[in-house]
């Protein structure tokens, strides 16, 4: 699924999240690694977090093709493998819906940026209509994490960001991909440490 989302132009939306990264990068939950291929050179390493196991095989491949070294280590949002201050950038992208602790794993995030690193995001999110969020409510209360992998379609990730003392600095919000459903909304973005 997520290799025709990418083909269906989900692909750009990723180049648009990492475009001009540099110095270290620890990217949270990444999947098979379809980020890899999109870092550019400045950027000196990633540090790809990836909790389940085929998944990260396959990142492992992933990352043996990368244009940059990236290093793929088992860990869980909530517990990042990396010692404070030690990131300049860190990476949430379509991981933010399905963590079990949204509050505990933006924590983790601001624990590991060095104080003017940002967060870069690509998430989907709750509706921006009142009817379409009170359904992603009810699905998200009784069937889509079940058959989504733990996936919420309704949080409201910018909120959170915010409680965790991130200010948004850069924000796109899209329907992707272009047809309305639960799932199809989407914000692609950048935040850093409040005050700064």
């Amino acid at each position: 699924m997520a290799r025709a989302m990418d083909r269906a132009g989900l692909a750009g939306r990723r180049r648009a999240l990492l475009a001009g990264l540099r110095g270290r990068v620890l990217e949270v939950g990444a999947g098979d690694g379809a980020d890899f291929a999109h870092y550019p050179p400045a950027v000196e390493q990633v540090l790809a977090i990836e909790p389940e196991p085929h998944l990260r095989a396959r990142a492992l491949v992933a990352a043996a093709g990368a244009p940059v070294p990236v290093e793929v280590r088992a860990g869980t949002a909530e517990r990042l493998p990396a010692g404070d201050a030690s990131v300049d950038t860190v990476v949430f992208a379509l991981v933010l819906c399905s963590v079990a602790d949204q509050a505990a794993a933006l924590a983790e995030a601001v624990r590991v940026l060095k104080p003017e690193g940002e967060v870069r995001f690509l998430e989907h999110v709750r509706a921006g209509t009142p009817g379409m969020a009170r359904l992603q409510k009810v699905l998200d209360a009784t069937v889509w994490p079940h058959l989504a992998g733990g996936c919420h379609t309704g949080r409201d990730t910018v909120a959170a960001l915010e409680r965790a003392g991130l200010r948004p600095r850069r924000l796109e919000r899209f329907v992707f991909p272009g047809v309305c459903s639960p799932a199809s909304f989407f914000v692609l973005g950048s935040a850093v440490r409040d005050g700064r």
